[in-house]
């Protein structure tokens, strides 16, 4: 019988406890989220947790960061409009979840976990750089436009709602910053023309 490949077993235990230290992180809030109880959800010992995370914050961070880039998926509607709709949708169905809560208890915009953000920002508009691209291949949307201030600039309204004033991002306000979005991302008659 052969024994299973360490680091598959090793991605079976990150797996584990991320899973654990989130349902942890929702149980309990990130107050009272502790190593003992995520050990205890995922069938490790502690030492097993502060060896890969070394601390509760950093391990409570990549559990949200972790369940947070399933969350909000890449959208193939057959029109751009309806990508960036569903794109806006999905991140503020995200923060009116348990998910999207547990990161903001989590302390996210703390200095310490910077690398954490641009590593989780990164990969977020990486993966969806294929709605901006399909919507040039389009016509939808100029050639020249760099990919991830347009998705910046679709998400950043309704982060500004959604964390600074607390006024709701409902579906008229999705449909006016998608619209404003795209009047100014259209491409441009040539004026030589």
């Amino acid at each position: 019988m052969t024994s299973p490949r360490p680091h598959r077993r090793g991605e079976h235990v990150r797996r584990s406890v991320l899973a654990a230290a989130f349902d942890e992180l929702v149980a309990r809030g990130a107050n009272d989220a502790s190593i003992s109880g995520i050990a205890q959800r995922a069938g490790v010992h502690e030492t097993t947790i502060y060896r890969r995370w070394v601390t509760r914050e950093r391990l409570l961070l990549e559990a949200v960061l972790d369940r947070s880039a399933a969350a909000v998926p890449l959208p193939d509607t057959g029109s751009t409009r309806e990508d960036l709709r569903e794109i806006l949708r999905g991140v503020v169905a995200y923060f009116d979840a348990p998910s999207g809560r547990a990161l903001l208890g989590t302390g996210v915009l703390r200095e310490e976990f910077a690398e954490y953000r641009h590593s989780f920002w990164n990969e977020r508009m990486t993966a969806l750089h294929p709605v901006v691209e399909r919507g040039i291949e389009r016509g939808d949307l100029r050639p020249d436009l760099d990919a991830t201030l347009v998705l910046e600039a679709l998400v950043a309204p309704a982060h500004t709602r959604m964390l600074l004033t607390g006024e709701p991002v409902h579906e008229p306000v999705i449909t006016a910053i998608v619209d404003l979005l795209l009047d100014g991302a259209r491409p441009r008659p040539n004026p030589c023309q």
